[in-house]
């Protein structure tokens, strides 16, 4: 009887702790993120940049959070431009962090990219607690002013508003169409280059094998279309293999295999 009960207990304990994670509890992203904030600049006022961050979603439905309600937050921790050395990416997040590692710097390098990449956040009508988890936090597919998708929005328009001299995009030359209409560097981070700061875009084509035509797709056309004139712009093919090959093998040398 005794064990049979222990059981019980054991099962009703089960129970209430998928409940928890169904219904979804709030959580202490707090410290963590103020730790991680540390970590990355030292200098920085942490606990102001969290006050911002969060009162972007806190006590709001978390499927009327617009880009804009991080305003507050680009200009507490604004991305620190650094010229010829800025890397974005599209469909290829993998090996253009490989590739921007002590050279280049991405989104996910800057202060509030390296904080929440990887991260997911939102709040609730009523509520001042932060949640990760449960019906409380949208996705994307569930609506598109969410808090983390509205985030990634504001923050790639603050990351290509600040892009300056030689920039460089990898993107997934393995695809029918490479640059893809939809995708956040082409509606938001292509459109935000400024003629007056951003000298030249190299599209780097990251392919599986050396096909040699493929700068030449369709899908380009339209990426040159909605590429400012002013600004200078270049293709080139480079298999994965390469690129790897030459994150290995540069040493403190950040020049291009492209």
């Amino acid at each position: 009887m005794m064990d049979r009960c222990r059981c019980c207990v054991l099962v009703a304990g089960c129970a209430i702790i998928i409940l928890a994670v169904v219904v979804g509890e709030p959580v202490n992203f707090k410290d963590p993120f103020i730790e991680d904030c540390k970590k990355k600049d030292k200098s920085t006022d942490c606990v102001k940049v969290w006050s911002a961050f969060e009162q972007a979603y806190v006590n709001r439905n978390p499927c009327k959070v617009l880009p804009e309600a991080y305003n507050q937050l680009m200009s507490v921790a604004p991305p620190q431009p650094k010229p010829d050395l800025m890397l974005f990416w599209s469909g290829t997040k993998e090996v253009a962090h490989l590739v921007a590692k002590g050279c280049y710097q991405t989104i996910e390098d800057t202060l509030l990219g390296s904080v929440l990449d990887k991260k997911v956040w939102c709040g609730k009508e009523g509520s001042k607690e932060t949640f990760t988890s449960g019906p409380e936090c949208p996705s994307s597919s569930d609506c598109e002013n969410n808090p983390v998708t509205s985030f990634w929005s504001r923050a790639s328009a603050e990351f290509a508003a600040v892009a300056s001299g030689k920039v460089v995009v990898l993107l997934d030359g393995s695809r029918t169409k490479p640059f893809y209409h939809l995708s956040v560097f082409a509606k938001i981070e292509l459109v935000g280059f400024k003629p007056d700061q951003v000298e030249s875009l190299t599209v780097v084509l990251v392919t599986k094998e050396e096909f040699g035509d493929k700068c030449e797709n369709t899908s380009l056309k339209e990426l040159q279309e909605k590429l400012n004139p002013k600004i200078k712009y270049i293709c080139k093919e480079v298999t994965e293999s390469k690129l790897i090959k030459w994150t290995k093998e540069r040493g403190k040398s950040c020049k291009p295999c492209w």
